[in-house]
């Protein structure tokens, strides 16, 4: 039985993962516990989390495993500075001093940072490295449900690989096919959300939920599509591109792109954060999409033709584009499709901990062939009746407890009926960048003001955002054309003709506001402005209390899907603790709290009309 600790940090988003004989018992990202999102710092929260669920001391573990190889990472910039010499040459004196520091004493750092979390003797820990696209693809591959299966990883850069196509079988993963530094699909993709106005690593997902209020059929968004394949990027048939690096300036440069260079190729110059988007703006976040797409069919078929294989898995930040995920079901290349819930670089903690444990120590895998072995990415932190009163005396906090889990689902389940906003928080943290009905706030789909309040009263963040659906699995083919499972909200889908209003014949014309608020569909407010919406399928098995609380409010409605958000407001990490839920409740026009079984009406709490009181710094995202 192997006891295996694997992080990822120093770059963005580091996690923790613990596993014991190859099943996760813990993962959980360091944000979460700093409320800093997406933090690089190294995963001591995390970290202790894990062990603590455990019960394991450092001195256990029979490995403690990084995400990446820090040694190919530090080639790979050296290079790629020489090969752009002498473009470049002042951020890399100033860099490299860095550099060294990291990267050649990445040891040191490592074991200096475990001594701050518990003294263990330094001559028995195991420290390994996994490679970075390895790690993703273990994290894909090994709890999947599949035996062996294709496995596709794309994200911006790990040491040189920016993509690759592997096989899994049994308990192995061969990696047949690469994409090296600096051409990249993801940073392709990164480029264009720093172009558009939004934050590099952060902003990605708010380009996908831009890109449908593009017309389709402009003129300008066909051009920009030209422009995209002609001046930027050649996609070549097995999906590999070429990127034509006198538009980029990320490879040794301190931004994406040469914004001059742009701004002469799509006649408008680099958007502002926060000022006012245009048509023109959509239009190429549409047209960037659509080239991702065909970028990721090809990947995916070349996949299909060197691994023949009925299935296929994916990891890497690329993986959360939901809608080139919904494209590759369409497109039926592969039998069935799994995407790790955490396919970014917190993935990349559990995937270097199942790589050591199946790669390097040979363990037998053991398949669950009925559903995947992340248990609903339900892995991270959980909290006591004891701790939850705790804070209620601190806060003085008014609730009303209820010892029935049908009554308080029956409770909650009218609430939301009755057009209010709750905080649910149950049980285990989610692992990953969604909220799957453990820290989501919850409304009602119907209601067509919802997707307008949630966005600008509870979340604080763009009006154009979209909102998901939390669907009971049974009642999935009801309301959407969708005939797999998506647990991890991984797969866009339309909403079905059955349920969609007529658009007025000039609504491709029409100004992005009022495009965002027209009544598209009977469930408007997770009704995407293209029909199409992010889908969480609810399963009894997984999570009894979120499926009853479902069942409950369709029972009342006839209505068997909730909006689901996650639990925190632009900024702000998910919340983690109690204490996260209630700070966020207040900060917000959420009218009701719910954790555990503990139920809070806003209007009953002290002071609750002070909001300041409950503000906390944070960078926008």
């Amino acid at each position: 039985m192997k006891k295996i600790l694997g992080i990822s940090a120093f770059y963005h988003d580091s996690a923790a993962a613990l596993t014991v004989d190859g099943k996760t018992i813990a993962a959980a990202q360091e944000e979460r516990f700093t409320r800093k999102k997406y933090t690089p710092d190294f995963p001591t929260n995390a970290i202790k989390y894990c062990l603590e669920e455990t019960g394991l001391e450092i001195n256990e573990l029979d490995a403690i495993v990084f995400y990446d190889k820090p040694l190919l990472k530090l080639e790979r910039l050296l290079e790629t500075y020489y090969a752009f010499a002498p473009q470049g040459l002042m951020s890399f004196l100033k860099a490299v001093p860095i550099w060294f520091r990291e990267k050649i004493f990445f040891k040191k750092i490592i074991f200096d940072e475990l001594k701050e979390i518990s003294n263990y003797n330094k001559e028995k820990v195991n420290l390994l490295f996994s490679e970075h696209h390895l790690s993703h693809a273990a994290s894909a591959f090994f709890p999947s449900p599949y035996k062996k299966a294709a496995i596709l990883t794309i994200d911006g850069v790990g040491e040189w690989c920016t993509a690759s196509i592997g096989r899994g079988e049994e308990n192995k993963i061969t990696i047949l096919k690469e994409m090296n530094f600096p051409h990249s699909l993801g940073l392709l993709y990164s480029a264009f959300t720093y172009y558009l106005g939004f934050k590099v690593n952060s902003g990605e997902y708010k380009l996908m939920g831009l890109a449908p209020y593009g017309n389709p059929q402009s003129l300008q968004t066909k051009e920009f599509t030209e422009i995209i394949k002609a001046k930027l990027v050649d996609i070549k048939e097995d999906g590999s591109i070429w990127l034509n690096q006198s538009h980029f300036n990320y490879a040794t440069g301190l931004t994406m792109v040469r914004d001059k260079h742009w701004e002469k190729l799509f006649g408008f110059p680099r958007r502002i954060a926060e000022t006012e988007l245009e048509q023109h703006h959509c239009n190429l976040a549409l047209a960037i999409q659509k080239v991702t797409e065909e970028i990721v069919l090809k990947i995916a078929m070349e996949a299909k033709r060197i691994t023949e294989t009925e299935h296929l898995c994916m990891a890497g930040g690329v993986a959360l584009n939901c809608v080139a995920n919904g494209r590759l079901l369409e497109e039926k290349i592969f039998k069935d499709i799994y995407i790790q819930p955490a396919a970014g670089d917190a993935g990349g903690a559990l995937g270097a901990a199942l790589t050591a444990n199946f790669m390097y120590f040979d363990q037998e895998r053991k398949i669950d062939t009925k559903g995947d072995q992340m248990f609903g990415s339900y892995l991270g932190p959980d909290y006591s009746e004891k701790e939850i009163e705790l804070m209620n005396r601190k806060l003085k906090a008014v609730y009303k407890k209820y010892d029935s889990f049908n009554e308080l689902t029956q409770h909650v389940a009218s609430t939301i009926a009755q057009g209010n906003i709750v905080g649910w928080f149950q049980g285990k943290m989610e692992y990953g960048p969604r909220a799957l009905g453990n820290r989501s706030i919850l409304g009602d789909a119907r209601n067509p003001e919802m997707q307008k309040k949630l966005n600008l009263k509870i979340k604080y963040r763009e009006g154009f955002r979209p909102f998901a659906p939390s669907v009971l699995l049974e009642d999935t083919q009801e309301y959407f054309r969708l005939k797999t499972e998506s647990p991890y909200m991984l797969f866009t889908a339309p909403v079905n003709k059955s349920r969609r209003n007529k658009l007025p014949d000039n609504y491709d014309d029409l100004p992005l506001r009022d495009k965002l608020y027209y009544k598209r569909s009977d469930i408007p407010s997770v009704t995407h402005i293209d029909f199409s919406a992010r889908i969480q399928t609810v399963n009894k098995e997984t999570n009894l209390k979120y499926w009853q609380l479902i069942k409950d409010f369709k029972d009342l409605t006839g209505c068997g899907l909730l909006i689901n958000t996650s639990f925190n407001v632009r900024g702000e990490p998910i919340v983690c603790t109690p204490y996260d839920a209630y700070r966020c409740f207040m900060f917000t026009d959420m009218d009701y709290l719910v954790i555990n079984n503990f139920v809070y009406c806003k209007t009953e709490q002290p002071d609750w009309q002070n909001k300041e009181k409950w503000t906390t710094e944070v960078s926008m995202d």
